[in-house]
């Protein structure tokens, strides 16, 4: 037995070993596998919320209590500014508004990367 080895473990071999990029400092034995579109089909069902925001304000509760119909609502947003666009509650991408048919829709412009 080696010093330090009181698990009776084999020699690591540091060839043996791959790292995970998106975790720091974790290291797996053997080779990383690649992911496809297949490895995700047990959650193609899950229903998410999507949301577009066109824009927000802040105003008193005695004043929204004021407001009636045909009022407007100045929002922080300026025309042709891009929207947010989230998915369960969390900022995923920016785009802007379009029209198809007789509908609003929203093209994507930008993929917002998570920061874990």
């Amino acid at each position: 037995m080696s010093p330090g080895n009181d698990l009776n473990l084999p020699p690591l071999n540091p060839a043996d070993l791959s790292f995970d990029h998106e975790t720091p400092s974790v290291a797996r034995s053997g080779p990383v596998p690649v992911k496809t579109a297949e490895d995700l089909e047990q959650v193609f069902d899950v229903p998410v919320t999507v949301s577009a925001v066109l824009g927000s304000s802040r105003i008193a509760v005695g004043d929204l209590l004021q407001i009636v119909p045909g009022a407007v609502l100045e929002l922080d947003r300026r025309v042709g500014e891009a929207i947010d666009i989230f998915v369960n509650e969390r900022l995923v991408a920016r785009g802007e508004v379009v029209v198809v048919e007789d509908r609003l829709g929203v093209t994507m412009t930008e993929i917002i990367k998570a920061d874990r």
